[in-house]
């Protein structure tokens, strides 16, 4: 994929999540990180029928779009990463499909709970590989 097949994105857009009913997130686009990360609360890893699971609820009471909710998802992974503070932590790594561009593709998301940040999910270099980031605009998904 040459640089004029990739779609120009912004440094935030929209995303949705319609498998955990949450639409219009804002995300903030980051080069610097490699995964793409979800804000949640109250993740624990849980076996159901001989599986992996983790169990968490999406955003937090204070989000306009938060729902009491808890969701299961598989574990497709458990990676260290290293938090926007240089902390390393052990988080769980589920994929998930979205709703970005008018297409819907399959994301991998961190969970951690991101309430100190300002942007409830961050789309990281592994997911924007198809993208070209002008970080001069924003919400350009919204436009096109």
């Amino acid at each position: 994929m040459t640089k004029s097949d990739k779609k120009t994105i912004g440094r935030i857009e929209k995303i949705d999540f319609p498998e955990l009913s949450i639409f219009n997130l804002d995300a903030k686009v980051d080069t610097g990180a490699y995964t793409s990360s979800l804000h949640c609360q109250n993740i624990r890893q849980i076996t159901e029928n001989g599986q992996e699971l983790v169990e968490f609820n999406v955003l937090d009471s204070d989000h306009p779009e938060y729902e009491d909710k808890l969701f299961r998802c598989l574990i497709h992974d458990i990676r260290k990463v290293k938090s926007s503070n240089g902390e390393t932590e052990k988080r769980f790594v589920i994929k998930q499909k979205v709703q970005f561009f008018k297409k819907q593709r399959t994301i991998e998301l961190s969970l951690t709970d991101r309430s100190a940040m300002k942007y409830p999910v961050l789309l990281g270099r592994k997911f924007l590989k198809k993208f070209v980031v002008d970080i001069s605009r924003k919400y350009i998904t919204e436009t096109n």
